[in-house]
């Protein structure tokens, strides 16, 4: 059983480290003078993350970023075609 929340625990962890990964990818398309600010708030809020135990806040912190992540991809796309 401690095997299984083990495993659990990894994916979840995983799926995190995948979303902060698209939102950097996402970053670098901001223009130049807001790409560095955006990726280090997208680092902070990782760093103020990475420790967290709690199963349902690592869910709603999976959810609330997939949100923001598709949020930001719009504007930069909406940017893009102004």
């Amino acid at each position: 059983m401690v095997l299984a929340l083990d495993l659990q625990d990894f994916l979840l962890r995983a799926r995190v480290l995948k979303l902060y990964r698209q939102a950097l990818r996402t970053a670098r398309r901001a223009p130049d003078q807001s790409r560095v600010e955006l990726k280090q708030v997208i680092r902070q809020e990782m760093e103020s993350n990475r420790e967290c135990k709690d199963k349902q806040r690592i869910r709603f912190l999976i959810s609330e970023g997939t949100e923001r992540l598709k949020g930001l991809t719009e504007m930069l796309d909406m940017q893009g075609h102004c």
